[in-house]
């Protein structure tokens, strides 16, 4: 009886640790998982990693690419999302019919950077992650901002010791936030311009806000001289949308906003740091990362910052925290080469596909005399430590001949759409030629462009994927 009691008491005890374990193991699985995993193994991580690399391994021929949150297609995978002038199902199929399409400044040429550095610049996303409103710093995320600073630090185009930094939904929600926090510290209307051709979002954006606070002018020369300048909001891009130049302000006096998207060293030499009261910067033309819609704005004066903070708060309570995690991973991911040689860096990857592109956009157009292109020179770069040769982000191009009064017009009929330069406030005789898109668009725009010049292009040898064959 005494060995039958024991073994019904060890029975009993067995039965309760194995209750108590079944318990806890359904209450914190994650932790009992941590127990018998190996070091390093991911846990929920690893399903969502997997997709990720599924969707990225689909090549799509080359011309487009799988997303993960695109349209699901056979076998649950997405479709791919084909580049302009290719389709099917795996975007082989090329339109010799098609457009050339180099209206936007989608930055896309930075594209194949990205992805030969896949594992330095990857986002994983818990389902928790900052749901609040608020960061560790109100609006502001303390450690993307430092990287701003370091970034800068590094390039050399800014001073940033002695301004304060408000995020933004990409640097075009910061044009209107800095016209009225600037406007705000005038007495009377102030008034808004910039020097022809201007970015055409300074005027639609005044315009469409329609303030009491302030007015737009238009072209900063024609100003009149009964407008005092201290009552003056001037915008100035350096270097320029559309044409390149390192433009400087009009006006003495004003109140400048430096618009800078593009002051770095794949664009345009840095030749000193820029050190204006209020100056914008935007990840999209930097890393290319556009459709995170992140932007900062610099600012020196405590007044101005407060007001564009006020501003960015009241309309969309700050940025998406997600982007601004995506955007620290890929700004440290950039400051990761540091060390290496300038020429190997996404500045140096960048600036080398820009100034073949302008060389080879030039080549075209100097066989006639029917269009001309913006003149650049060479600049002594402080980031690479040499001259370095022209490599804009456009092409302002013109239409000579009399009869061409509409630049746009003519390219359209020849099969590229541009953007006219009446959208800068301009002659219809310029238009605009993006040289930013992906390789699948430039290649079209070449072929399209020696057509209209007269350059003998075989059009039934080009598939898109040899450039040599286009001129």
């Amino acid at each position: 009886m005494e060995a039958d009691h024991g073994c019904m008491s060890m029975f009993f005890y067995l039965l309760l640790f194995f209750s108590l374990f079944l318990n806890l193991f359904f209450l914190f699985p994650s932790a009992f998982q941590q127990l018998i995993l190996r070091p390093g193994e991911l846990t929920w991580t690893k399903e969502a990693s997997t997709v990720a690399e599924t969707v990225a391994a689909i090549t799509c021929s080359g011309h487009g690419l799988a997303f993960v949150d695109g349209v699901p297609g056979t076998e649950s995978l997405p479709v791919c999302e084909c580049n302009t002038c290719y389709g099917g199902d795996d975007c082989s199929v090329f339109d010799l019919d098609c457009f050339a399409d180099v209206e936007s400044g989608d930055p896309m040429f930075l594209e194949p950077y990205w992805k030969k550095h896949a594992s330095i610049s990857a986002v994983v996303i818990s389902g928790w992650h900052r749901m609040s409103y608020r960061t560790d710093n109100f609006i502001t995320l303390i450690e993307l901002e430092n990287h701003i600073r370091l970034l800068h630090s590094h390039v050399g185009n800014a001073i940033i010791d002695d301004k304060f930094i408000v995020f933004g939904v990409g640097s075009m929600q910061l044009i209107n936030a800095l016209v009225y926090a600037l406007s705000s510290e005038t007495s009377t209307p102030a008034t808004v311009v910039a020097a022809v051709p201007y970015y055409n979002s300074y005027k639609s954006q005044t315009l469409m806000f329609d303030s009491k606070s302030y007015d737009w002018k238009g072209d900063a020369w024609n100003l009149s001289d009964t407008i005092p300048t201290n009552l003056v909001i001037e915008f100035v891009t350096c270097p320029n949308n559309p044409d390149g130049q390192l433009n400087k302000p009009v006006l003495n006096g004003s109140s400048v906003i430096y618009d800078h998207a593009y002051y770095w060293p794949h664009y345009t030499a840095i030749q000193a740091p820029a050190d204006g009261d209020a100056m914008l910067f935007t990840m999209s033309k930097v890393s290319g990362h556009a459709g995170s819609r992140f932007g900062w704005a610099l600012i020196r004066s405590p007044s101005v910052y407060e007001k564009v903070l006020e501003y960015v708060n009241l309309n969309s309570i700050g940025t998406s925290h997600e982007s601004n995690l995506r955007m620290l991973t890929i700004i440290k991911a950039m400051l990761a080469e540091k060390e290496e040689e300038p020429v190997d860096d996404i500045f140096g990857f960048g600036k080398k596909i820009m100034s073949e592109r302008w060389k080879r956009l030039n080549d075209i157009v100097s066989l006639t005399k029917r269009f001309s292109l913006q003149s650049l020179d060479p600049l002594s770069c402080t980031y690479f430590n040499t001259q370095i040769d022209p490599s804009p982000a456009y092409g302002w191009l013109k239409c000579e001949m009399e009869e061409d009064e509409d630049c746009y017009a003519v390219l359209k009929e020849g099969g590229i759409l541009s953007r006219p330069g009446s959208h800068y406030g301009d002659s219809g005789r310029y238009t605009r030629l993006s040289l930013l898109k992906g390789d699948d668009d430039f290649q079209m725009l070449l072929l399209r462009l020696s057509n209209i010049v007269g350059v003998n292009v075989l059009e039934q040898e080009y598939t898109g994927s040899d450039s040599d064959k286009i001129v």
